[in-house]
Parts: C-alpha cells; structure tokens; sequence
C-alpha cells in the first residue's frame, strides 16, 4: 500500500512537472517577440484631416479611420460607467486579466468547439487594437494579450487606459473612438450625449455592425437595454433613471456626413494638391487642419447662380422628351414607388420631383399629374418653353401651344412644386428637366489671389471633372483683351484708326486660305481700335495680331499668366487656343490690380496634428504690364459693358469691366469680368463640344450667370470705381474718327489714354460721301 501511494506521489510529481515544464515551454515561446510596449506611450493614431472655410467652417474631411481624438474629461462620466458596465464590469478591480471571466469564456468555447467568445477585459481590447493589430484569434494570442495586459495595468493608469479605449474602439459606420461615433449617429459632441445615447454607444463593440442603430435599431435598441440593466445592477444608475432612458426618443443620423457638398469642387483641389504635396499617409491619417480662402456664402451663391443659368439656357435648348412612358397598368407600381422616395423625402415648395402625367386637357390648357397620392396641376404656362429642340430656330419662334404637344397620359417628367394649389389640386407645379449643358465658375480677389468660389460644374455627384481648372476650351472672343493689351504696350492707341474688312490670310501657301468672320459676317470699314473690343469684331483683331507680330503676343500672354499652349499663328487673336477658366481669369485680374500678376490662393495655411504650421501662403504678385495699360484696358472693358457685347452687365448697377467670348459654331460661352473687389469669370458648353442653341453666346448663355453671381455676393457693399493712375489722362473724342471732339461731331465718347499718346487734332467737318465710297461691307459684297 505504501509503494502504491509512493508510486502515485512519483506520477503525480513528474505530470506536475511534465505540466509546469509545457507551461514554461509555451509560455516562453508564446511570450517571445512580444511588441514594445513603450510605443504607445505617445498615442497617434489615424485622425481625420479637416480643411475649412475662411469663416472656419468645416467644408471636407478626409480619413483613413474616422477619428476624432479628445481627453478623458471630455466624455461624460455616464457614458464611461455604460461602457465598463457593458464591457468590463471588474476594470477597476482587476490589474489586465480578469480570470473569472476568461475562465467564463473558455468554457463556452470548449462547449462549442470554437473561439465564441474573448473574456477581455478592456485593457485587453486596448492591447489588442493598438499591438496586436491584424493577428489571428488563437490561444497563443490570448496568452501574449493577457501578458501584454498585464504590462499595461503596471505602466499606465486606469485612467489612461480608458482614455485609449474611448478613442480607439470601433463603434460602426466608420466611427473610431466616441466623439466621432457621437457625432456620426447623433450629431453632436460626446459631451453633449445623454444617458440613452450613451448606452447605445456601449452595445456596439461587441458586433457594431450587427447592433448599428442606423441598419438595425430593433437590434441598436436591445442592446442598449442591456447595457442599461448592467449598469443598474452595478449601481452607476437608479431604476428610474433606466426606465427614462429606455423612454427617450433617439434621433438617429441616418444620412452619411457629407461636408465635401458644401463645396466639392474646391474641396477636390485641395484634396489633390495635399495629396501631391504630402503624400496620401499625411493626407488620410495625419489630422491636418486646412485654412482655405473659400467664401463658403460665396460658394452658395455661385452654385444658386450656376444652376439657374443653366437651368434657362437648358430650356432654351428646348424639351428633351419624358424620362419614360408608362402603360396604365404600370402607373400603380410607380405611385407605390413614388409614395417610399417621398416619405424619405417629404415634397416642399421648390423642390423638383418625378410625377406621371395622368390626364392631358387642351381645352382647360393644363394638365394633371400624379405626386404621390396627391395631384398636381401643369398649365400651359409652365411649359410654354417645351418646344421641341432645333437648333436652327430661336427658341422663342416656336412656343407650345397646347399641353398635348409636348405631353401624353403615362409619361414620367420632372415637375417643380411652385405653390399651394386650389381644390382638387394639391400643388401648382411648372415643368422642368434636369439640364445637360455644363458651366464652371471661378472667383477671386485680384489684389491677393484668394479664390473665394469654385464651380467645376453642374453637379460634381454626376462628374468629378473641374471644368474650371482642368478643362483647356477655346476662349473665342475673351481671349481679345491680352492681344489689345498688347497692341498698347507696343504703341498702339485705342482711338487708332484700323480697316474693318475681309482679311484671307496667305501667309502659308501650302494650306487653304484663311478667311476670318465677324460675327453675323458683316464689316463696317474704318473702324476705331476701341471699337473693335467693344464690339468684339474679329478681322480687326487679326489685323491688330498681325500688326504687332504673333512671337510678341505669345510672349506677352504668358507674362499675363497664359500657361496653356498657343496656337502660334494668327487664329490666336480669336482664341482658338484651349484655355482654363482659372487662368484667363488670372489674366483679367491684371487689369483689376494695377497691372500685377497674382498668383491664386487656395490654402491659407496648414497646422499638423502637434499645433505646428507647415504651411502658410501669403500674396505673391509680380509686375507684367504698367498701371497706365491696366487702367486703359480697364477703361475699354468698361465700355464693353456700356456699348457693347456685355450691355447685359450694365443691370448690376456698379463699376465694372468684363469681355464676352464666343466660340466657332456656338460651342463654347464665356464672360470674364471684374469690379475693384472681385474677377470672375464663366464658362458654358458641352462635354461633347456640342453646338448650343442659336444666339447662345457669350453674352446669352454665359453674362446671366455671372450677373446673378456678382449681384448678389456684392450687395450691401459700397460702389466703388476704379482708380485711375497718374499717368492717364481722359479726352472726349469724336467716335467715328478717333480725333478729339469738336461741333462738328455726331457722337463723342469719353476715352482713357495713356498720356502721350491722347489725340492732338480737332475732329473736322465731315465730307459728303462720294459715289461708291466704302461705308459698309457683308460677305456678299466683299466676294
């Protein structure tokens, strides 16, 4: 019997031993290699990137984890009893392992079979998000955790180690941390999160996707009654103060944050330029704070003013057509689809909905259209515009006249709710389509380069492209104001007497004459310089090009900013060169700026993550024309407005200068102009190149928008003219001879010079014109 129990004391010895000796051997294995724990003692995880306006309001984030790192104190005290309730009831007790629970959770998985379930502590989850990232759920993981753990709870505090875990914890939707999770499901700080949000948040760590309140709040809702029961019983909160938690509304952010709409475009640029400049780990991961230029009311205003000159442009082309036509069978599908988009979606004055039209009355001129439950009432009126599109035709030669022109029972169309409407009728609504034609803006301060506004298109959801910095399209006629800029610089006056008619070019016998038009084809003779800016006419343009040779022109753009490539022949002087809105619009601001090149600012400065600056931009300008050019040009462009293609502008009711452009065959609308405060310029076409409408030009399609634009970003500031330089000086001249005015003249004008450069004589007596003289020249007689 001895030797038996001998025998036992043996075996039970050596299986203790074999055991400790495996333990040892694994633990040391498991334990090897371990990460240095030292490393997160400077926390820096991935934070957002955030760019702002110049009021400083946020216009775009960008992210590789959406965080949003904040100090302990700022997390209600509520909110950190709900998640160590819900998931680490013992973390105030335990010194990183708490064994009661890992033994809980251990059996549960031999039940199963598999890994089901942790037993972490939060220290643990800690430990594992910020060292063993990207590892296997296995045992030896769990071991190195729990040694990791403990290493933790012995270098840092309880406190610290709850600070990494509200700020690193994945809680859905993108959310790391909880003031991004406060903010990405309620729209607030975390601060600001009463005791029913908070529990929320503390149900998600545990399986955020499947407890999201936004996909599944049946779910959401469960889980934050248990959260709420756990802290009862751990007697954070009374009974009472459960049930009211349980009993509160939540308002539950179900669209995605979307700052980047504000201003997409500009934001865009941004996001390229930091990329380029600093690389995609600064950009997505490096919490940069961006001050930018961007007047975000500015912004509003130029996309209002974008979307209603294209909107008028577009009808103008004329109507497109129904989306689609519907059977009758087919109507009730559409009305149970039409009733889902409209419950997310309530319809209010203004808005643009898609109806199908259920009745057509030529009799009562209206017809009826279906909007949800609801009817809508479509006169005649508000589809007056919906000619048919030709192209050859005005588009006021051919207005509807009865609504079954244009309209049939089962077509899908698109309607604006304009008002109430009377009984049956729930709305008056007018016809709409979504325009085709593109357009951009670009805005800024001549006198420092800030870009207050960007639009690089109708909608940037549709297309990404920035037809205001990326796009290069012929600028036609906007393009004039360099080469006369030029013409200036190299001695000419604007009072210079040139020859308006057909001009072939036969510099290169080798190509087809070149015959260049004016618009409409008509010459007028002996012309003043001004005049030929004025009315845009392009044969003197080229002449004036020819005159002062084009290496010169060429040479004298590019120090007016012109970057693009330059078609290096005459047809430059008609802007046949692919330009971007960006740069022309530079190129006006000279004129603006006393004859100073700035150049553009988008970023005022950038601060990194530590507070420091790494970036600041402040006005660069360089000289490239004289005060007394700039002022002159001024002068011209000025009466481009006043008596010339941009007499549309004059409705602005303030100082200021601007050029329209138009394009061979009506592709492309322009209108660059500027008060002292602001240039801006506009541009109007198709992606395709495709000819717009007739009479689309720049001063039809394009001068309105930059109109509703200027009209409204400077009201209530004072008017103010441009101020002229020493070295001009102002003569009332005799329109048609260019000669100072006397009694003898029919019609004067009032013209800027360069001093020195004014006339000298006194405009004569007319003469009586002879027989045959030339006075007025078209196509026709010049053949």
């Amino acid at each position: 019997m001895k030797g038996f129990i001998k025998f036992l004391v043996v075996i039970l010895f050596l299986a203790v031993f074999i055991a400790a000796g495996t333990g040892a051997y694994f633990w040391y294995i498991w334990s090897s290699n371990l990460p240095y724990i030292g490393s997160v003692k400077e926390y820096r995880p991935p934070i957002i990137t955030e760019i702002y306006s110049d009021d400083g309001e946020v216009i775009g984030r960008f992210w590789e984890e959406k965080r949003i790192v904040i100090p302990l104190k700022q997390v209600p005290d509520h909110m950190i009893q709900a998640f160590v309730a819900a998931e680490d009831a013992r973390f105030f007790r335990h010194e990183g392992v708490d064994i009661i629970s890992i033994a809980r959770a251990f059996m549960k998985n031999i039940t199963a079979g598999k890994i089901e379930q942790g037993g972490s502590t939060i220290t643990q989850q800690v430990t594992k998000s910020l060292l063993l990232k990207n590892t296997k759920r296995t045992y030896r993981r769990k071991v190195r955790e729990a040694i990791l753990s403990i290493q933790f709870e012995k270098s840092f505090s309880k406190n610290h180690i709850l600070f990494l875990y509200m700020n690193q914890i994945y809680l859905g939707q993108g959310a790391y941390g909880v003031e991004a999770a406060a903010r990405t499901y309620f729209n607030k700080s975390a601060r600001g999160l009463t005791l029913a949000e908070a529990a929320l948040l503390a149900g998600l760590p545990q399986a955020p996707a499947r407890y999201s309140p936004v996909s599944h709040f049946n779910r959401a809702k469960a889980r934050q009654r248990y959260v709420l029961q756990r802290m009862v019983q751990e007697r954070y909160i009374t009974e009472k103060q459960r049930r009211d938690a349980l009993a509160e509304q939540l308002e539950i952010q179900t669209k995605t944050e979307n700052t980047f709409a504000k201003a997409p475009y500009f934001t865009e640029n941004i996001r390229r330029y930091l990329l380029k400049k600093y690389g995609r780990n600064l950009l997505y991961r490096g919490g940069l704070k961006i001050y930018t230029t961007l007047n975000l009311q500015m912004q509003q205003t130029a996309r209002d003013a974008m979307r209603k000159g294209l909107t008028e442009l577009d009808k103008r082309e004329g109507y497109r057509g129904s989306l689609k036509h519907l059977a009758p069978e087919e109507i009730s599908e559409f009305k149970l689809q039409a009733l889902q988009k409209l419950e997310s979606t309530p319809p209010e004055i203004g808005s643009v909905v898609e109806v199908v039209v259920v009745e057509v009355d030529d009799e009562k001129m209206e017809a009826i259209v279906l909007i949800g439950e609801e009817t809508g009432r479509l006169a005649l009126s508000e589809m007056k515009w919906a000619r048919m599109p030709d192209p050859e035709v005005p588009y006021y030669a051919s207005r509807v006249k009865k609504p079954s022109e244009v309209l049939k029972n089962g077509d899908v169309i698109l309607v604006r709710l304009l008002k109430s409407g009377n009984d049956p009728f729930a709305w008056e609504v007018s016809l709409e389509q979504t325009p085709v034609v593109q357009g951009a803006l670009f805005c800024m301060v001549p006198g420092t380069g800030e870009v207050q506004a960007i639009v690089g298109g109708k909608d940037f959801t549709e297309s990404q492209f920035d037809r205001a910095i990326q796009s290069r399209r012929q600028p036609g006629s906007a393009f004039k104001p360099i080469i006369y800029s030029a013409a200036l610089d190299w001695g000419m006056n604007p009072a210079e007497m040139i020859i308006d008619a057909p001009y072939i070019s036969g510099e290169n016998p080798d190509e087809e004459a070149w015959k260049p038009k004016n618009y409409k084809e008509k010459f007028f003779g002996p012309t003043l310089l001004r005049t030929g800016l004025i009315k845009s006419r392009n044969v003197m343009t080229v002449k004036i090009l020819r005159k002062i040779g084009v290496k010169y022109a060429i040479q004298y753009a590019r120090n007016m900013g012109i970057e693009s490539n330059l078609s290096p022949d005459l047809s430059m002087a008609l802007g046949s060169s692919g330009l971007s809105l960006m740069e022309i619009t530079r190129s006006y601001a000279i004129f603006a700026n006393d004859g100073m090149l700035v150049k553009p600012i988008f970023v005022k400065r950038i601060i990194d993550r530590s507070g420091q600056v790494i970036e600041e931009n402040q006005p660069e300008s360089v000289d490239v024309i004289s005060k007394e050019t700039a002022y002159v040009m001024t002068d011209l462009l000025k009466a481009v407005i006043q008596e010339g293609t941009g007499w549309r502008i004059r409705a602005l009711k303030r100082p200021a200068a601007g050029k329209t452009g138009t394009t061979n065959n009506l592709r492309d609308a322009w209108f660059i102009g500027y008060t002292p405060d602001l240039v801006t310029g506009v541009w109007v076409g198709y992606d395709d190149q495709k000819v717009m409408g007739k009479g689309e030009t720049g001063s039809r399609a394009a001068s309105p928008i930059w109109l509703y634009f200027m009209s409204k970003v400077l009201e209530g500031r004072p008017k103010v003219d441009f101020q002229a330089p020493d070295g001009v000086v102002f003569a009332k001249i005799d329109a048609k001879t260019g000669l100072l005015a006397s009694p003898h003249s029919a019609k004067t004008v009032f013209q800027t010079f360069k001093e020195g450069t004014e006339p000298k004589k006194y405009s004569p007596k007319p003469e009586a014109p002879k027989s045959g003289q030339f006075l007025q020249y078209d196509m026709d007689a010049a053949k």
